[in-house]
């Protein structure tokens, strides 16, 4: 089984002061930091816009984190160069944004030195990304959406962790991501059915002492495996 990793979502930080807030989740015992880097302006995978190139530019140059990207954009393959260069360690694009040219975008992706991953939101069967998994040049991430994309702060939804409980059957070794409404009261579910890479927004940021969550979340994830 893949190791556990704790990702707190930087879309609930106090972006006025991103550097330090990352730093201090470092210092709690994150493992990657997780971005949500979504479009605008008539483009609409996901109606809202947040973290784009220049700001993870920016935190590059104060942190040493992975910097685990989570791309809800049209056409992911215009983020590749830009999102590389900015200094992003994985990037993750939506299969439902990618059907045509995924063979492409992984290579890309892989060619500026970032881990591909592959990402459904919860109405997308998770048969989908299977052809991402089992082709030549496959992704090694795949983030299964807890919640529809585009807002943080919504409820967990636990009928998508029959997709974790399938991928972790079919694929013992891969790393799977979970986002959305992941903290103390639902960890376990997700940790049960498979997952090991944790997103959690609110339920860190908003914790009296995040560090606390992190590690419950982390005992959940391998008390699971």
């Amino acid at each position: 089984m893949p190791i556990a990793k704790i990702a707190p979502s930087m879309l609930s930080s106090d972006f006025a002061n991103l550097a330090s807030e990352a730093d201090r989740m470092m210092q709690c015992g994150a493992d990657w930091l997780h971005m949500d880097i979504m479009e605008w302006m008539g483009r609409h995978f996901v109606p809202n816009l947040t973290i784009g190139a220049p700001v993870i530019q920016s935190l590059r140059k104060h942190s040493k984190a992975y910097l685990d990207c989570h791309l809800m954009v049209t056409n992911p393959l215009d983020y590749v160069e830009p999102i590389g260069k900015a200094g992003a360690s994985g990037f993750t694009f939506h299969v439902e944004a990618s059907k045509d040219n995924w063979q492409e975008l992984v290579q890309q992706i892989k060619s500026r030195g970032m881990k591909p991953g592959v990402a459904l939101k919860p109405g997308t069967p998770v048969e989908e990304v299977y052809p991402l998994l089992d082709g030549e040049n496959p992704v090694e991430l795949v983030l299964v959406m807890t919640v529809e994309p585009g807002f943080g702060g919504q409820k967990f939804m636990p009928e998508t962790m029959e997709k974790v409980r399938d991928l972790r059957k079919k694929y013992p070794s891969l790393d799977i991501e979970v986002d959305g409404g992941l903290g103390p009261l639902t960890i376990d579910a997700a940790a049960s059915a498979g997952a090991n890479c944790i997103v959690a927004g609110s339920s860190v940021f908003g914790a009296p002492e995040p560090a606390q969550v992190i590690s419950l979340m982390r005992k959940s994830v391998e008390v699971a495996h």
